[in-house]
């Protein structure tokens, strides 16, 4: 077949049909609500998953090598246009008031990451012994699977990278499948926990937002009569990002701060500053809100169709088992310590193990749930140190129990 025909099937149409077919029936299954509860955005993500498993496993495997290959990568550029939108829209939003409340909750923020991915890799241990007894795996491969579970459950890119390096090269395609068999509960079970949280403590959404407030210095308000580059922003916002790539593509050994890393801390940066001089570094908040939504939407369509493909091809109950608990034992002991030893108020709480469970879709669940963009100050606080923890705790443990 000529690649221009490839293309026409496969290809960009192809592609587009994919993206606004998901994106519409997502949107839709997103708003249907169940005992108050509703997917929202994370909609997208679970058709996107439906599709994968019943639709593009199908159409791979009726493709030659390099046709399938093409595809993959369409999706996987997909996945990362989203994520850089969505991660530096946060950090533009949460930059202005970033640092005022990181310095009143530091100790908070930072003992938060350390100890919801401290007790995800305690479950990993735990989960290891016991599979021990239940697997016909050998240590090493067992140990690989549960280290890619550990990541997929935290839907940690990071982790999974830094646990394919540090295996022997024989390992690697049993990490990749633990990765996906968690990684659909390792979203979807953070999208729940957050909206079930407020609705099971009967929180006082308008109260909530109140508190979240309470000792924190008003965003600092840029001056009339900048000069702008555009009128959307568009130029400071795709100077961070490309900034961010720069930066979260520097490697220390096996560690990088990563995309999401990079341009989180950009945005972060040009945020809090706002401006140089006379001229403005900081784009419209429609801008930022449009792009916050769209990339969201874009990562989740990504990730979720070669996640789907990834969970259909290589299931097993007893390792998504494993998955699941290393999804909601971090997050309820993270949650408990939030509350009852710093006492942080529930929407800090819930940001902060968003951040600790490096979760993105559950961020921007989380945003709609408290009708505020304050919640995003929580999560890239939290975030970095999760982010460096998790990378750290997945090549010990490949270290010690392989």
């Amino acid at each position: 077949m000529q690649v221009s025909a490839v293309l026409s099937i496969t290809g960009i149409p192809f592609l587009m049909h994919t993206i606004f077919l998901i994106s519409a029936v997502g949107y839709g299954l997103g708003r249907i609500k169940v005992g108050g509860v509703s997917l929202g955005t994370a909609g997208v993500f679970i058709v996107a998953l439906l599709y994968g498993c019943f639709f593009y496993v199908s159409l791979k495997d009726q493709l030659v090598a390099g046709e399938a290959s093409y595809v993959t990568s369409a999706l996987k550029i997909v996945e990362n246009v989203g994520l850089i939108l969505f991660v530096t829209a946060v950090g533009f939003i949460a930059g202005p008031s970033f640092v005022s409340n990181f310095k009143k909750n530091f100790t908070s923020y930072i003992l938060l990451g350390l100890v919801i991915i401290l007790a995800g890799g305690l479950t990993c241990v735990a989960c290891i012994f016991i599979g021990r007894n239940f697997s016909d795996l050998n240590n090493q491969e067992l140990t690989a699977m549960l280290v890619g579970l550990l990541s997929g459950s935290l839907t940690s890119t990071p982790a999974f990278s830094a646990a394919k390096a540090t295996v022997a090269e024989e390992l690697e395609s049993i990490v990749s499948v633990g990765h996906g068999i968690a990684y659909l509960f390792g979203v979807v079970g953070v999208v729940l926990f957050v909206q079930l949280m407020p609705k099971l403590l009967k929180a006082d959404m308008a109260e909530e937002r109140k508190l979240m407030r309470v000792g924190a210095t008003e965003p600092r308000k840029l001056p009339e009569g900048l000069m702008e580059f555009d009128p959307f922003g568009f130029m400071p916002f795709a100077l961070a990002a490309l900034l961010g790539l720069l930066i979260g593509n520097i490697k220390i050994g096996n560690f990088s701060l990563t995309t999401t890393g990079g341009c989180l801390l950009m945005g972060l940066v040009f945020g809090h500053f706002g401006r140089i001089g006379k001229v403005s570094f900081t784009p419209k908040d429609s801008t930022l809100k449009v792009f916050r939504e769209l990339g969201l939407m874009l990562f989740l369509i990504g990730a979720g169709v070669a996640g789907g493909e990834a969970f259909v091809r290589y299931f097993d109950a007893l390792y998504f088992v494993y998955g699941i608990v290393m999804t909601i034992i971090p997050m309820i002991v993270g949650f408990i310590l939030a509350k009852r030893v710093m006492k942080l108020s529930l929407l800090n709480n819930l940001g902060s193990i968003t951040g600790g469970m490096t979760s993105t879709p559950a961020l921007g669940t989380l945003i709609n749930v408290a009708g505020t963009d304050d919640v995003a100050n929580a999560y890239a606080a939290t975030y970095p140190i999760a982010l460096i923890s998790v990378v750290l705790i997945s090549q010990l443990i490949i270290l010690w129990f392989s």
